[in-house]
């Protein structure tokens, strides 16, 4: 049906736009082997094709179509015919381990990937593919269908897994006593902030429904007795008391005006000489590959929020009264922006 890109690609050549053109077929297969768990029966041991048509409930042979097309790729290995195994990337679609994105793979393609085929809708608009696709918006959706919200927590929960070790390894928490998580859901990035530093308490705070999971998650992670759970609006206020306020991948779902809202939430709690700090995607100048500009397309899809500039975020920041200061990348590569 096409050349062989191995043979004939580069850039501008049809094979290349093709490839773009054809990205769903790969994310769509990437997601049925997550939704079947085809990693946790091969780690399981059933590595033959037909073991884990058995297992699955697929049809082998259409199963071991797919296997081939994503062996091709690399997501899964096949030392001989018909006998698959994991590779570096098939084994972060495994259940369970700290590194798992296989919530991920779901969540992304099963209601985000229906609003994403309206996406021009959004671009003649301006509104999102996704609250036009199902008639609702994202976090009201949720609310009302478990089971995707449930998906969305754990695909959360394992972005921030990533993300977590990155920003304790750039930004020192040591010099604050209070540590305040604001829609940190069940309390990963906390977690971490108060384990490499003993000294530290922490308050979590995000929507009622959301942190009635978190002292299972605080408690495994051992952190338990130094960290209060709190469930609110952050339209409305956030905790008051600490020197640190902490706010990861929060802005971004929101328009200018309600980041301005929740900052001066931020702004009226903080204590005398605290700190902010905002854990975003921050768009860098020139033309240059960032995931940062396609996570930004993906909110113009999915709700009314954007990835932005460092300029962007001072501007906000100087309408809630915050003045940012620094802007800290990381390995994972967000960045930290502060603000006093």
């Amino acid at each position: 049906m096409a050349a062989d890109a191995r043979s004939v690609d580069g850039p501008g050549t049809p094979v290349s736009l093709l490839q773009m053109m054809t990205g769903y077929w790969v994310s769509q297969a990437i997601y049925v082997a997550a939704k079947l768990g085809i990693a946790d029966h091969i780690a399981a041991g059933a590595a033959d094709s037909r073991d884990l048509a058995d297992a699955t409930h697929t049809d082998a042979q259409s199963l071991q179509r797919l296997l081939r097309a994503l062996v091709s790729i690399g997501v899964f290995s096949e030392a001989t015919p018909g006998e698959y195994g994991l590779t570096p990337v098939s084994a972060l679609l495994r259940t369970g381990t700290p590194d798992s994105m296989r919530a991920l793979a779901i969540m992304y393609n099963e209601e985000q990937y229906r609003a994403w085929a309206d996406l021009l809708f959004s671009v003649r608009t301006g509104k999102p593919a996704f609250e036009h696709t199902f008639g609702k918006g994202i976090f009201e959706y949720f609310r009302e269908n478990p089971e995707p919200a449930w998906t969305f927590g754990e695909a959360m929960t394992a972005w921030t897994n990533q993300l977590a070790g990155a920003v304790v390894a750039a930004f020192d928490f040591s010099p604050f006593s209070t540590v305040v998580d604001v829609g940190g859901s069940h309390g990963t990035l906390l977690a971490a902030i108060l384990r490499k530093n003993p000294a530290t308490r922490g308050i979590l705070f995000d929507l009622p429904n959301v942190i009635a999971g978190a002292a299972e998650h605080l408690a495994a992670e051992g952190v338990a007795d130094r960290c209060t759970h709190i469930g609110g609006d952050f339209f409305e206020a956030v905790p008051a008391g600490g020197d640190l306020y902490v706010m990861a991948q929060i802005l971004h779902d929101w328009d200018d005006e309600r980041c301005v809202a929740i900052l001066r939430r931020c702004r009226t709690a903080l204590r005398d000489g605290g700190k902010l700090l905002i854990v975003e995607l921050v768009l860098p100048p020139g033309d240059g590959p960032f995931f940062g500009k396609w996570l930004d397309l993906h909110m113009l899809v999915m709700a009314s929020g954007r990835e932005r500039t460092a300029a962007e975020y001072q501007q906000l920041l100087q309408a809630a009264r915050f003045e940012l200061t620094h802007v800290q990348p990381t390995a994972a590569g967000a960045s930290i922006v502060e603000a006093v």
